[in-house]
Parts: C-alpha cells; sequence; structure tokens
C-alpha cells in the first residue's frame, strides 16, 4: 500500500486505531475502551445510519465498509494512514451467528458464516499487514469458545472461527519480523443483539448461565477489556495467541453445588 508523505504537523501524535464491524455490541465497547484511552479511532459499519449514530455518540471517525469488497477494506485502511499518518491496530469484530446441524444447513448458509467470519478476517489481515509492514502493529480477530468445544449446532460457526486462529497464528508468524502482532480473542456467550434470541426466556437464560463455570454469560465490555489489552505498546510481546474470554466455558467443568 502506497504511503502518502505527511507533514509532521498532519501526523498523529495519538496511536490510530480502527475497529471493523464497530457499531456491534463488541465492536461498539472496543471503541468506546479505546477512545477512554485517548486514542484515535476510526469505527466501520455497513449500514450508514448506524455509523452515523456511533460516530456522534463517541465522537469518532468513521467509514461506510463492506467486507464482503476487498477495495473497500483497502480504501478505509489507506485513507485511515493518508488523514493520520499511521495505522496503530486493527480489530476485527465482524461476525454472524448460525446455530443448526450440518445437514440442515444450506450451502448459501455455510458460505455466508464463512464469508462473514473467517474470509473477512484474513481480509483485513491482508490489507492491515501491508500498511503495517514498515511501522509494525497489533491485529486482534475475534474467535469463539465454539472453536474448540464441540457444541450442537455449531457446525459452520465453528469451522469458521477455528479458522480464523489458525489464520491468526500464521499471519504471526509470518509477520513478527515486521513487528506486526496478530491474536485472537474467543469468547463465550456475550449478551448482544446478535443472541439475544437465544437468552430471550427465563429457561434459556438459566441454561446459558449455566453453561459457563462462573454461572453467568458475558458483557461486551469484558472481550472488549481483553481486545484493548491486546493493543497495547506494554504488551508488545504478545503475539499469536487466543485468549479464551468464556467464563470457564471451553476447559472448566466446576463441580455440581449440592443441594
Amino acid at each position: 500500500m502506497k504511503q502518502m508523505a505527511l507533514d509532521e504537523q498532519s501526523r498523529s501524535k495519538e496511536k490510530v486505531f480502527i475497529v471493523f464491524g464497530g457499531t456491534g455490541g463488541i465492536g461498539s465497547a472496543v471503541s468506546k475502551h479505546l477512545v477512554g484511552g485517548g486514542y484515535t479511532v476510526i469505527v466501520t459499519g455497513r449500514n450508514k445510519a448506524s455509523l452515523d449514530q456511533c460516530i456522534r455518540d463517541m465522537g469518532v471517525d468513521g467509514h461506510q465498509v463492506d467486507v464482503a469488497e476487498q477495495g473497500s477494506i483497502d480504501a478505509c485502511i489507506s485513507q485511515t494512514f493518508e488523514k493520520y499518518g499511521r495505522v496503530d491496530g486493527v480489530v476485527n469484530c465482524i461476525g454472524s451467528l448460525l446455530l443448526k446441524p450440518a445437514h440442515l444447513i444450506t450451502d448459501q448458509e455455510w458460505h455466508s458464516v464463512i464469508d462473514v467470519n473467517l474470509t473477512s478476517s484474513f481480509k483485513i489481515v491482508r490489507a492491515a499487514a501491508g500498511a503495517m509492514m514498515r511501522g509494525g502493529g497489533s491485529i486482534v480477530l475475534l474467535s469463539s469458545a465454539a472453536a474448540t468445544v464441540g457444541l450442537a449446532s455449531h457446525e459452520a460457526i465453528s469451522a469458521a472461527k477455528a479458522g480464523i486462529e489458525g489464520l491468526a497464528v500464521a499471519a504471526a508468524a509470518s509477520y513478527a519480523r515486521r513487528n506486526i502482532r496478530v491474536n485472537c480473542v474467543a469468547p463465550g456467550l456475550i449478551e448482544t443483539k446478535l443472541t439475544r434470541h437465544l437468552l430471550s426466556t427465563e429457561s434459556a437464560r438459566r441454561s446459558s448461565d449455566d453453561m459457563h463455570a462462573l454461572g453467568r454469560v458475558g458483557t461486551p465490555e469484558y472481550v472488549a477489556s481483553a481486545i484493548t489489552w491486546l493493543l497495547s505498546e506494554e504488551n508488545s510481546w504478545v503475539t499469536g495467541q487466543t485468549f479464551r474470554i468464556d467464563g470457564g466455558l471451553s476447559n472448566l467443568r466446576p463441580r455440581v453445588a449440592s443441594k
């Protein structure tokens, strides 16, 4: 990606982060964390009305981006670089959720889950790595506890998220000598608009809480805190890792309380 010549006065003195999918539950929480830390934040979204609302509410910069188009991603990153003179970190919070067993999933549904989750992550890594080749930076991708835990009716999303973890560790190895760090966070069930239907009844809520060793589903802020930690320069010796922010879902089976 061509680097535009900028004079020192036009360059941002703050670190600059792009949050793809910044209008969603986790993405907006990440953006708020970064804004609160005094960073320059660029939020992307596909829906213009939601993006404009986010820009007004948080006072951030924004780009309307369709991650199905590589050119749209490239344009966002290059325009950010041209405006601020740097891109220090990129987060991909774009995702979808399909809960069906394999025999009920159509080809169209399968490709949609892979495209929205895994392919978007690959396109963002490709574009971000090109922009960070000289100055280094941090890329954070969003996986899921379902990538490593066998959960019924999660075939498509589990495959996509496991692919993201493989993408992250390979890219971390490829770009480590360029000081480009690539990591993942893998949440358990997080309460957002995307998952609201899974928590719509008292029994569903109780069942979802009980899946997690800590006895409750997560909030976007839990995930945002981990992502912000990974973006921080203080943690610049961390790469190729997946952090499971999942209330113990992926590897704990707590003792059942006696009645």
